[in-house]
């Protein structure tokens, strides 16, 4: 599958001036996962403007057997967007918001407008587009559908799969799927979009997307809360969701270590409560009535307390106070990085099962790597867990990483057996396809060959990733 002479020739002719680079200086920087787990190579860089420059340059590749790796913007955290060899497309230069229809709550934005743009997008026209993650000013559109991404505000709004109306693409065959439909009921057939996303690129290359919207809130209130176990950070959920009837836009789990590494490691943060709980929990409530959620907020925290649910809490007065609340949860990836990175299990379980998995995964490692520093954090709403494990603060980070196999099949294990996902938002990419035979039903195994097997029979798209 690796590019002859003659197929690069002919990508170079199909995309013209400007839509190509063999430039090393202009390529590495894409070459290299931000974490430096994965490194690659390409023979070629494509960098179509058009969705009709991206199907000529995939004709070109399924014509000569040209492996190809999609890339967004390189914030994957599984190596599923590095190439090993295959020629990289980015889709870094469609970056056009096609169109916005406020009444109809959608726009249609191509595949490399970033996150970030795409919520300023919604907002210029007084609405909200509300997936947020950490690396939204770098991650795209494009990537986060072909990821199905998650992030802070899944409680109340959902995934990227639930955010997505229609989808443009580029098929393995070249051919241009036209599905950017702005419908919220469509009842002629397989939904073939549903299959694209999430799919990491093995199915087709996304180019552009009809996106839901959402109406501005008018009240948003932050707070960062004590507890002193997860079992009674559940039960504040359960008491959040039913007292604001759906007002519970985000509620983050951060365990101890984990704050720590981050006043450590990260400038200019600090911990806004006192009290040493092995917990904290920072919840955000929003309303399209000015001053409910604040009202809300101070309620559900009174009545928390008096319930002995919460040890304290702290609720932000301003928007920097706020920001400076969540720089504690969203710098967490940040500061174990700082302190010799780890192991990453991006894990999902029945919220029921969270505490029991903890506890049993905590005792289960700590026996088997003494010394490990454990840190724990994620969207606690919708049960997925960043359970990740840091190596000992005078230990060997090398050394450490090359047992992580070892200490993913022990987490694993236990996810897999309280009926939990191995992947919750960052799919499976190079980290986690071979992995996931162990735990995926075969019969589920066989229908996607099956699938991918009918759209891409030579599998020239993202060869490395999935089954």
């Amino acid at each position: 599958m690796s590019a002859s002479p003659a197929a690069i020739d002919e990508l170079k002719s199909a995309l013209g001036p400007g839509g190509w680079s063999d430039d090393p200086e202009i390529i590495a920087p894409r070459l290299t996962e931000w974490r430096g787990q994965w490194r690659g190579e390409t023979p070629l860089l494509l960098l179509p403007d058009t969705v009709e420059a991206v199907a000529r340059a995939v004709r070109v590749c399924a014509t000569h057997g040209v492996a190809i790796t999609p890339q967004g913007g390189n914030t994957g955290l599984v190596g599923g967007q590095i190439p090993q060899g295959e020629v990289l497309l980015s889709l870094s230069r469609m970056r056009q918001v096609r169109q916005v229809w406020p009444l109809e709550d959608v726009m249609v934005v191509e595949a490399g407008v970033t996150l970030l743009e795409a919520q300023q997008a919604a907002a210029d026209s007084e609405r909200m587009f509300p997936l947020s993650l950490a690396a939204e000013g770098t991650a795209t559109i494009g990537g986060v559908i072909s990821t199905n991404a998650g992030g802070t505000a899944v409680l109340r709004y959902g995934v990227a799969r639930d955010l997505v109306l229609g989808l443009e693409a580029v098929l393995p065959n070249g051919e241009i799927f036209h599905g950017l439909k702005r419908l919220r009921k469509d009842n002629t057939g397989y939904d073939l979009k549903q299959l694209l996303i999430g799919a990491e690129g093995t199915l087709g290359v996304v180019t552009a997307a009809a996106l839901k919207l959402f109406p501005v809130m008018r009240s948003r209130a932050t707070a960062m809360v004590a507890v002193a176990s997860i079992e009674d950070a559940l039960m504040l959920l359960g008491r959040a969701k039913a007292e604001t009837g759906g007002g519970v836009e985000a509620f983050e789990l951060m365990g101890r270590p984990g704050l720590d590494l981050v006043l450590a490691h990260i400038p200019d943060t600090r911990d806004p409560l006192e009290i040493p709980t092995p917990w904290r929990v920072l919840i955000e409530l929003v309303s399209g009535e000015a001053g409910l959620a604040e009202r809300a907020l101070e309620r559900l925290l009174e009545s928390a307390l008096e319930a002995g649910l919460i040890q304290d809490a702290a609720v932000a007065q301003n928007a920097a106070q706020a920001q400076a609340m969540w720089r504690l949860r969203e710098d967490m990836s940040a500061a174990q990085k700082a302190a010799g990175g780890g192991w990453k299990h991006d894990v999902s379980l029945p919220l029921s099962a969270l505490a029991e998995f903890v506890a049993r995964a905590d005792a289960a490692l700590r026996a088997a790597h003494p010394g490990i520093r454990l840190v724990t954090f994620g969207h606690l709403g919708d049960g997925n867990l960043h359970y990740n494990v840091v190596p000992p603060a005078d230990g060997d980070p090398a050394a450490f990483a090359e047992r992580r196999e070892e200490g993913a099949r022990i987490a694993h294990d236990l996810v897999h057996a309280l009926d939990g996902s191995i992947s919750a938002e960052h799919g499976l990419g190079r980290l986690k396809t071979e992995e996931a035979r162990r735990y995926k039903d075969p019969v589920q195994i066989a229908a996607m060959r099956a699938v991918r097997d009918a759209l891409d029979p030579q599998r020239i798209m993202n060869p490395r990733v999935l089954f």
